[in-house]
């Protein structure tokens, strides 16, 4: 992707903010600018979706619900289309249709970052699983 050079003025509280953010996090200013920039663009354009941090990195969700992929991967499993797929989904996950729906339209979007996110969890558990089933079968030795 290519970039731009873009200069914004900030005021001083905001600049000890990022600072701060800066610190502790150990990331760059401009960094976490562009990263919020970005996840503020894709909250306004998607109400209802926020990022939330966590060990494997910032990723998104519903407010006041379940993470995105969380969403997509019920989505995704199911044999139905259409509005019965986001019923179903409604119904498997405990959410309303139109929070199915606000996850569903912010996957649709980013389908591509959402499924390389889904991937690295199932290789995750992949991984986790065999390492149990070798402990297993060395327990039962």
């Amino acid at each position: 992707m290519a970039t731009r050079h873009f200069s914004v003025r900030l005021d001083s509280d905001t600049i000890d903010r990022l600072d701060y953010q800066s610190r502790t996090s150990g990331r760059t200013r401009s960094d976490i600018a562009k990263t919020l920039i970005e996840e503020g663009l894709r909250m306004e354009a998607h109400p209802g979706i926020v990022f939330r941090p966590g060990p494997t990195g910032r990723r998104p969700g519903l407010a006041g619900g379940p993470d995105v992929w969380e969403v997509a991967q019920v989505f995704r499993a199911l044999d139905s289309r259409g509005e019965q797929a986001i019923s179903e989904t409604a119904e498997l996950t405990g959410l309303v249709r139109e929070q199915v729906h606000i996850a569903i339209r912010y996957y649709a979007q980013f389908q591509g970052e959402v499924d390389q996110w889904l991937q690295r969890l199932n290789d995750e558990a992949d991984r986790l699983e065999a390492a149990w089933l070798l402990q297993q079968a060395m327990l039962a030795r």
